[in-house]
């Protein structure tokens, strides 16, 4: 397969079209792909479509050159060789979880470094990441332990009123007995 050199305007689009998906990123993955098949690249490309994630095997020079100025020039360091970048712009996580999944069947697919909003991760970091549970999970989570004492407080409140409830009901089935006798 030949390969053919981009021109000018190629390389200025090429440039213009990244800086505008790394604007929006909320996560990104950079890997090096050396080994993988065709089938095998676009396998990760289908599945990380399908959760809205740009999937791209782009130059070194001209991501370097779209990421000035951005959180992206964090990762130039790590910009050789083949290098593959999945971008995400929901959830990183899922992102994160999708090539954690893909390197355990194709293990030459190598995690280089992830960038989760700002902040460089290494891959250890990035499985540790992908054992989070998903948001909603989380947001639930978090629900319960807010509302939590709310209902031991209303415990705390109604119970003392129904244990006084309770006694007037027995002092007056008390009085009631004690009349129904008395007649």
């Amino acid at each position: 397969m030949e390969v053919r050199a981009l021109n000018r305007t190629e390389k200025e689009q090429t440039i213009a079209t990244l800086q505008k998906q790394i604007e929006q990123y909320r996560g990104a993955v950079l890997a090096n792909f050396r080994g993988l098949t065709v089938e095998q690249i676009n396998q990760i490309r289908q599945r990380l479509r399908e959760e809205k994630v740009s999937f791209h095997v782009v130059k070194n020079t001209l991501m370097k050159l779209a990421s000035r100025g951005t959180d992206f020039e964090k990762v130039n360091q790590y910009l050789e060789g083949p290098t593959a970048i999945a971008i995400s712009y929901g959830n990183p996580v899922s992102l994160i979880k999708i090539l954690l999944d893909f390197v355990r069947t194709q293990p030459l697919l190598e995690i280089k470094v992830g960038l989760v909003e700002g902040q460089l991760v290494s891959p250890q970091e990035l499985k540790g990441i992908a054992t989070l549970p998903s948001r909603e999970t989380m947001m639930a989570q978090v629900m319960g332990t807010i509302q939590m004492p709310a209902s031991q407080l209303a415990g705390a409140i109604i119970n003392p009123i129904q244990q006084l409830l309770y006694v007037f009901q027995t002092r007056r089935d008390q009085m009631a007995a004690a009349e129904g006798s008395g007649s």
